[in-house]
């Protein structure tokens, strides 16, 4: 089966999806919604910059900046709330601009399938799917919650996105519940599965160098707490975990944080000035996958305080790895977190809450290796990566039947 996906080609969660069905036999092409590096094996049919996403990337989404007087991306990153909101009035009415391009690459091109990776903006280009081309659409973790209602246009975008689609793919079961009050039809394919395509456990245990990444002064007995979820103003209540942090160290003085994709981040740094916490905390560079893995194996406890939130991927892999997981409590995460039991959920808005929660996983080491062996189990069952694929196979058979 030929698959043709609308995905922002930077996106390692994307290229891992694409990279999974390359490997499962399937001819894959892309749409790229951002400049990328090419995918091997995968043709990159166009680049299509759909809201303003050319604003957003450097060549090639490399993150490099240009050294000219004015940089569209160092502006973006400095006036970030005001490009989103920007982008929420004013992007979907770009679709328009490369719809017929993208109607007419589909024709040319000739999938069996095309499958957009989210909703804005690529499920909506996707949506120019020309009828007789099935459309599965994978909803991303905010989606629906928070990104839909940002606008009367975004509203309407997702409907007509979601009366489009032949197929629905989540990473939570309330996103197939939400996306059929927004208008997906009852009776189409589902699938619930892991934003990441799944779990590979072989290549997560294997060990990799953290040489010059982790700083020399923590000690070889510290425990640590490692917030994966980098500065997300919309969702993630970074403040809220910085917050906690002096609140952890009351108590226990030889905690350390480690804070990857914050290094550089104004934001943090100024949290840890603000607190004079910066012994404590560590804001670590953006890292390749296996040195994430490897941080989640040597860390006692997760963090992920959100308010809006599918199914993390770093949570999935966190909990593989024996790492215990403390996150906000939405719906979404009471999905695979029972408290008590696996983890711990809190509410995202408190700080007091959030130290607590750190507080009783470090000094409940029993409760720690109870939860790793239910999360291991828990992610054999429901995230393991050929289970996925299995699936996903069954999924694209279904919706490519309904053509």
């Amino acid at each position: 089966m030929h698959i043709l996906f609308v995905a922002d080609g930077r996106s390692p969660i994307a290229r891992r999806w694409i990279q999974g069905v390359l490997a499962t036999g399937h001819q894959v092409s892309l749409v790229s919604t951002y400049p990328c590096e090419p995918i091997p094996g995968v043709p990159l049919l166009a680049v299509m910059p759909v809201a303003f996403s050319g604003m957003a990337s450097g060549p090639g989404g490399s993150g490099q900046t240009s050294r000219s007087a004015f940089n569209p991306r160092k502006a973006v990153t400095r006036f970030r709330s005001l490009f989103l909101k920007g982008r929420y009035q004013l992007g979907p009415l770009t679709l328009r601009r490369f719809g017929g391009q993208f109607a007419r690459l589909v024709e040319q091109t000739g999938p069996d399938m095309v499958h957009a990776l989210r909703i804005p903006f690529e499920g909506m280009l996707a949506s120019y799917t020309p009828p007789r081309f099935p459309l599965a659409v994978t909803i991303w973790g905010n989606d629906l919650t928070l990104h839909a209602v940002q606008s009367r246009s975004m509203r309407s975008w997702t409907e007509r996105t979601l009366r489009r689609a032949n197929g629905l793919i989540a990473d939570a079961h309330r996103d197939i519940r939400l996306a059929k009050a927004w208008g997906f039809p009852e009776e189409r394919p589902t699938l619930v599965a892991p934003g990441n395509g799944g779990i590979d456990l072989a290549e997560i245990n294997t060990p990799a160098s953290l040489e010059g990444i982790l700083p020399a002064d923590i000690p070889a007995d510290a425990p640590l707490i490692i917030n994966p979820r980098g500065i997300r103003p919309a969702y993630a209540r970074t403040d809220v975990f910085f917050q906690a942090v002096p609140l952890v160290l009351q108590r226990r003085p030889d905690v350390h944080f480690l804070c990857p994709a914050m290094a550089g981040q104004v934001e943090a740094q100024q949290w840890l000035e603000r607190l004079k916490v910066a012994d404590h905390v560590h804001l670590l560079p953006y890292l390749p996958q296996p040195q994430l893995w490897e941080l989640f194996r040597r860390s006692q406890v997760t963090s992920s305080v959100t308010t809006h939130d599918g199914t993390p991927n770093t949570l999935l892999e966190a909990m593989a790895l024996g790492c215990f997981p403390v996150a906000g409590d939405i719906e979404a995460l009471r999905e695979w977190i029972t408290p008590g039991v696996n983890g711990l959920l809190v509410e995202p808005n408190k700080p007091q809450a959030v130290a607590e929660a750190f507080l009783l996983a470090l000094e409940q080491p029993e409760l720690r290796l109870r939860a790793a062996a239910i999360n291991l189990d828990c992610i054999r069952e429901r995230a393991e990566i050929s289970r996925v694929r299995a699936q996903l196979e069954v999924f694209y058979q279904w919706v490519w039947g309904l053509r």
